[in-house]
């Protein structure tokens, strides 16, 4: 992509109003625009990081063996009413022009569990799971921290349906590792942990997954023998490690970017969702649900890689992989375009700046926008067939030989 074509700007002043990391720098790199308190708009640059973060998780369900699917954002509050949740402070009602009462989903069981009822009648049809990214709407009484809370965002749930607890028991831990799978592939899982919290109507627990961060609004109790940890919301119940029984555990704050829920039966009760079992008995369906929520994770990585100069993107959800800058006159122009070119026919993700300003201007807004590699053609390198490259967060580049760099950003 040229830079000059993109009608975002990047912004030398911080947004009014904000304190956190990742609202600052998204706003002033031009990844998000704020439409008011809890809502966001998703720039091209923002969009792409977005989509890169929606492809690793697609990847990872489908290893699952789970179906993509896309239900509506809006549901008849009959729905809700049947589960008991119609007065939850977080819906947003709306009523039709037939005088119907509408919900905005925050979450998608409402919709799902009857759904599933069309398709599931005996113990031949499980078990089934089946995701989508969908936006939620939450009427949330503190949207603060840029995109790590607010009120409408990206959510991928993945819901799973089963004859038997133990089949869901299974399903449940390959999920576990399918999360820490995705959680290393967008660079954060060195810093989450699996945290036990609680199970509300569900069960005696369910799981978070934690990122350990300064910015987060959670505290953790952290075993540091074996690191798993414990939501404060439970600790009265559990001051030991649940999985080593160490006692000594560190008080940390984090983000939640991932939960899991056995739901068992409380949904397939409220839709009489059942199945007919091998002896011929109807049983109700056990379910499971699992969440992430996509902006929050892009939020997370802000907050935990970017430094002072802006922005740094792990490089399989930086929107591009490099950051092409000419400097210099119309020869450098001219082999500058070239490269862009040949890059693009490699299937190179590069950003090119070839804008009339400054060097420093260039320099300053690559690390901006923190893309994982900046590419520099100058007057200096051409004279030796040579760009330099350098990594967003080392002090020296090293020089490469122009005809090498295709190869060299693939093997990146």
């Amino acid at each position: 992509m040229l830079q000059k074509e993109l009608f975002t700007k990047t912004e030398k002043q911080s947004p009014k109003g904000e304190e956190s990391k990742n609202a600052i720098l998204l706003q002033r790199a031009g990844y998000i625009a704020k439409e008011m308190a809890g809502v966001y708009t998703f720039l091209p640059l923002g969009f792409l990081v977005l989509k890169k973060i929606e492809q690793i998780i697609r990847e990872e369900m489908l290893k699952l063996g789970a179906f993509e699917i896309f239900m509506p954002s809006l549901t008849s509050e009959s729905s809700w009413e049947k589960t008991k949740r119609a007065e939850m402070d977080v819906l947003f009602h709306l009523e039709g022009r037939d005088k119907s009462r509408l919900v905005l989903n925050p979450t998608h069981e409402e919709v799902i569990t009857p759904l599933m009822k069309k398709y599931i009648s005996s113990y031949k049809d499980l078990p089934i799971s089946t995701f989508q990214f969908q936006n939620k709407f939450r009427n949330e009484p503190r949207a603060k921290s840029g995109i790590l809370r607010t009120r409408e965002f990206m959510m991928k749930d993945l819901y799973s349906f089963h004859q038997n607890e133990n089949d869901l028991e299974n399903f449940y831990e390959k999920v576990k590792e399918n999360y820490f799978n995705i959680f290393e592939r967008v660079g954060l899982k060195e810093q989450t942990v699996l945290t036990f919290a609680s199970g509300g109507a569900f069960s005696k627990y369910s799981h978070e997954f934690q990122t350990i961060c300064q910015a987060g609004e959670d505290i953790i109790h952290l075993c540091e023998k074996c690191g798993i940890a414990i939501n404060s919301e439970i600790i009265t119940e559990q001051r030991t490690c649940p999985q080593c029984g160490n006692s000594s555990l560190e008080v940390k704050k984090a983000v939640e970017v991932g939960n899991i829920f056995k739901l068992r039966t409380k949904f397939s009760e409220s839709f009489a969702l059942k199945f007919r079992t091998k002896e011929g008995q109807d049983d109700l369906v056990e379910m499971g649900c699992y969440g992430i929520g996509l902006g929050r994770l892009m939020g997370v990585i802000v907050e935990i890689y970017a430094d002072e100069q802006g922005l740094v993107w792990p490089k399989e959800v930086a929107p591009f992989k490099a950051h092409l800058l000419c400097l210099g006159g119309d020869q450098e122009r001219v082999m500058a375009d070239k490269l862009y070119k040949e890059l693009l026919a490699k299937n190179q993700e590069v950003l090119y700046d070839a804008r009339d300003v400054s060097s420093g201007e260039k320099f300053a807004d690559a690390d901006l926008i923190g893309l994982p590699l900046r590419v520099i053609l100058s007057e200096k390198t051409l004279s030796q067939d040579n760009v330099e490259i350098k990594e967003r967060l080392s002090e020296k580049g090293e020089l490469v030989k122009i005809k090498d760099l295709p190869k060299v950003l693939e093997e990146f």
